[in-house]
């Protein structure tokens, strides 16, 4: 063996290299399973219709059609019937949102998901807490409740993950999370 102690650093740096790139190969081989994203399953019950839905509403990064038709079923304007097209994005602050909270399987309460154009304007009159342009409106924004989780620190992990809008309404015990830019109230 050389006992040239520059040509055995040299050869331990060789060495070094050699194994990390070995390492980042086998890596590189491996099925890359933690970049594939989570199924992302909800557990929801409506607090009007009584209601319960329990969906996986996304696999491998993908969003499943049938159960967004479901939910979209699930969370239509309770006062008219009418359905619309939720945000999915929406479903993916409530995934999170149950995640924050350590409650990943827990059954949000859904106080309110798409509001029709008749229900949001009966509610606007009635209070001035209703947006004339909520985005209720749109499929963006749901109102609800996470049993075991006071509203108060809903609303801290809502606000935490930055996602869009939250309010916080203490008296009727609910909150609100949109998919729109990020504000609270």
């Amino acid at each position: 063996m050389n006992d040239d102690p520059s040509a055995r650093a040299a050869l331990g740096r060789r060495a070094l290299l050699r194994a990390g790139v070995g390492a980042a190969l086998a890596l590189a081989a491996r099925p890359a399973l933690a970049l594939v994203p989570a199924a992302r399953r909800l557990r929801m019950l409506h607090a009007h219709t009584g209601e319960r839905l329990d969906v996986t509403y996304a696999e491998g990064g993908e969003v499943l059609p049938k159960a967004l038709a479901e939910v979209d079923r699930f969370l239509r304007d309770f006062r008219t019937g009418e359905v619309h097209a939720m945000d999915p994005r929406v479903l993916d602050v409530l995934w999170a949102l149950a995640r924050a909270a350590g409650r990943p399987l827990g059954t949000f309460e859904i106080v309110s998901g798409y509001r029709s154009p008749w229900t949001n304007a009966m509610l606007h009159e009635r209070s001035a807490g209703v947006a004339v342009h909520s985005l209720h409106l749109e499929g963006k924004a749901i109102d609800l409740r996470l049993p075991g989780v006071p509203t108060s620190d809903l609303r801290a992990l809502a606000l935490g993950l930055r996602r869009g809008g939250v309010g916080y309404y203490p008296a009727a015990d609910f909150v609100h999370v949109d998919t729109g830019r990020v504000r609270r109230w």
